[in-house]
């Protein structure tokens, strides 16, 4: 499994050279959407799995103090870029390598008053260990949110196979695979766009007012990302529920992407 681990983190290397002031404002006002607050200061924010940095970044400029950690080192890099560019030498954002799964690591946190974790602990290798480590860092009347691969059976199935060859395959072969797939994921949209009578390249362009990201950035990251799990929406809100959670906000996706939650931990 290791082995075939994917290098989240070269990926996130090639995404800093897009990150500007409206990237980063954009994943700024998605954590104010997210977690129904304008401002976040006074509040400790845990970022699990902080890949790019970009939305530990956001959460330090809305006034969090930012605790930030990856597994990759290179993702880990991307991070402390990120603070040196905007917050150089700040004690209210520490950035180290860290792992989810390991309990005594996550233990050893303290608590939050967010933990927030984009698109993570599917790629962890035991995304339920995960579930389980990350509760403990909330603290009682504060928030959760995770990102999570929606599941859709045997298409999932189908990807988890794509997934785990493109990480087999030497680089040659996994750039075609990539163009492959990108053509087949964005054909529909451009020709909905064609429909409509934009430019073809409309939506491509316009993709980062979702969370600032990038389109490009996005297909390598979900067609490398292995190792890959999924879950149904009432798998994890049945999950936390147990572990004394109530449902703040829900999004959900149909098709392919992650379906987004929002948990408050009840009092003790």
């Amino acid at each position: 499994m290791a082995d075939l681990r994917f290098k989240f983190g070269a990926n996130w290397q090639a995404f800093l050279s897009t990150v500007d002031e409206a990237r980063i404002r954009k994943a700024e006002e998605r954590l104010q959407d997210l977690l129904g607050a304008s401002s976040l200061a006074g509040r400790r924010f845990l970022d699990v799995g902080s890949g790019s940095g970009l939305m530990s970044l956001a959460a330090r400029r809305l006034g969090a103090t930012v605790y930030s950690f990856d597994y990759d080192e290179q993702s880990v890099a991307c991070t402390r870029e990120l603070r040196s560019r905007y917050f150089p030498e700040d004690p209210n954002w520490i950035v180290e390598r860290g792992d989810a799964l390991d309990a005594t690591y996550m233990a050893g946190l303290g608590q939050y008053d967010i933990a927030y974790s984009w698109g993570v602990l599917h790629h962890t290798g035991d995304m339920w260990i995960g579930l389980h480590n990350i509760r403990q860092a909330v603290r009682p009347g504060g928030q959760l949110y995770i990102a999570l691969y929606n599941d859709q059976g045997n298409t999932s199935r189908r990807w988890r196979y794509i997934k785990r060859l493109y990480n087999e395959l030497s680089s040659p072969l996994r750039n075609l695979l990539l163009w492959v797939i990108t053509i087949r994921l964005w054909a529909p949209t451009v020709l909905r766009d064609l429909i409509r009578y934009r430019d073809p390249s409309y939506s491509w362009r316009h993709y980062s007012k979702d969370r600032g990201m990038s389109a490009w950035h996005d297909i390598v990251d979900w067609v490398g990302g292995y190792p890959f799990e999924v879950a149904k929406p009432e798998e994890i809100f049945y999950f936390y529920r147990k572990h004394g959670f109530e449902m703040e906000r829900l999004f959900t996706v149909q098709g392919l992407g992650c379906n987004e939650f929002v948990f408050h931990r009840k009092p003790d």
